[in-house]
């Protein structure tokens, strides 16, 4: 077929229901409202498997045995200190109200420059880039919020799940069973989601043949903004401001659709149903607001997801429950975004190992709608 006989290309604003490549990592039926890793139903995940058991099934293809998962969680724990000059940057030349996402992005970059297989671009070094990168970015989240507090970083024990050792440097004690158990459900419901706005993002870069690091610090990048990763942060200032202004939950929501304003947390791209992963997280906070005794949190968001609903047809995404999960467990408002990027440097990497398997230049065309036809008029006659 001759370039001329070629058809013409199809234009989605947004890409939207374009398909872009195959992928074996994730499945997604927005209509039922159902999301798969690998196979594997996202309930059944959250369930009855660990955030590891998740990474080496997005990494590798099937879950582990329990060889395979003791050599991971040793690999991980093995990783999780940073080199010292890393917390240096974050005491030093971090200034202390610096976005957590700006700072984290500049210390991924960085890691790059401590990592002797950087641009080692075979198969077994990107894995074993996969790990140390999934197994770093929660020590560089935690040393960030002390260090920015003007407390000391506390050095990860090696110990336990990433969840416990997490809460554990962020927090400079150890945390219950009931909080590592939650900590580790939200990590796996967040770890994979399709071709989303950040990991297309890294696919491309590492279509290029761009190196791992310049991919997840691109992914970062997008997940930054507050129509993706940052969603969950400003639900959570709406429920505090909502509480605060001792407004109804009902009464806000009905003010809201009056303006025509968006509501954080409500609707998806994708689900046309109710998230899956919101469903796990609602029952969750439940759970959560019972053991705490403050059931507010719930109250509010069920009103307003369920008004929402009535009227808009729009129902709840991931972000709407975590807000007020993570809130309960005393994270930081603005650390939310940095916890979703700990979990999602799985996906990520495994869509990178997944690229790199058969890769092709993402390089999609534009649509040219300026003028034509225009001729340069001397400098000295533009008025």
């Amino acid at each position: 077929m001759s370039q001329t006989d070629a058809p013409a290309p199809t234009q989605s604003r947004g890409l939207e229901g374009v398909t872009a490549l195959d992928t074996e990592l994730s499945f997604i039926d927005g209509q039922k409202g159902e999301l798969l890793y690998r196979g594997y139903g996202i309930q059944d995940l959250a369930e009855n498997t660990s955030f590891e058991e998740t990474a080496y099934l997005l990494w590798k293809g099937s879950l582990p045995t329990q060889a395979q998962l003791d050599e991971l969680n040793a690999q991980l724990r093995e990783a999780r200190p940073v080199h010292p000059d890393l917390l240096d940057h974050l005491r030093h030349h971090t200034p202390k109200d610096a976005n957590p996402m700006a700072a984290m992005r500049t210390a991924l970059s960085m890691l790059a420059a401590y990592d002797d297989e950087a641009d080692v671009m075979d198969a077994e070094a990107n894995y074993r880039k996969a790990v140390r990168l999934t197994a770093k970015l929660p020590t560089l989240v935690a040393a960030f919020d002390r260090i920015r507090k003007g407390l000391d970083p506390v050095a990860p024990k090696q110990e336990g799940s990433t969840a416990h050792d997490f809460l554990y440097m962020l927090n400079g004690e150890e945390p219950g069973p009931a909080a590592e158990a939650i900590m580790d459900a939200a990590l796996v419901l967040h770890a994979e989601h399709g071709l989303n706005a950040s990991t297309f993002t890294a696919r491309v870069i590492s279509s290029t043949l761009s190196d791992m690091y310049s991919a997840v610090v691109g992914a970062m990048g997008a997940l930054k903004g507050p129509l993706h990763g940052g969603a969950n942060i400003e639900v959570m200032k709406t429920l505090l401001k909502l509480d605060e202004s001792g407004q109804s939950a009902q009464d806000f929501v009905d003010e809201k659709l009056a303006k025509k304003e968006k509501i954080m947390g409500i609707g998806h791209r994708v689900y046309k149903t109710l998230d899956p992963r919101a469903v796990i997280l609602r029952d969750m906070l439940e759970d959560l607001s019972e053991e705490k005794g403050e059931t507010k949190w719930l109250e509010m968001s069920d009103t307003i997801r369920t008004t929402v609903k009535e009227t808009k047809g729009l129902d709840a995404n991931v972000d709407f429950y975590s807000a007020s999960v993570y809130y309960l467990l005393g994270i930081e408002t603005d650390l939310y975004t940095p916890i979703f990027a700990i979990s999602r440097m799985t996906g990520w990497t495994a869509h990178l190992l997944e690229q790199w398997e058969d890769n092709r230049l993402i390089r999609p065309r534009a649509e040219y709608v300026g003028p034509r036809g225009l001729t340069v008029t001397p400098v000295a006659e533009r008025g």
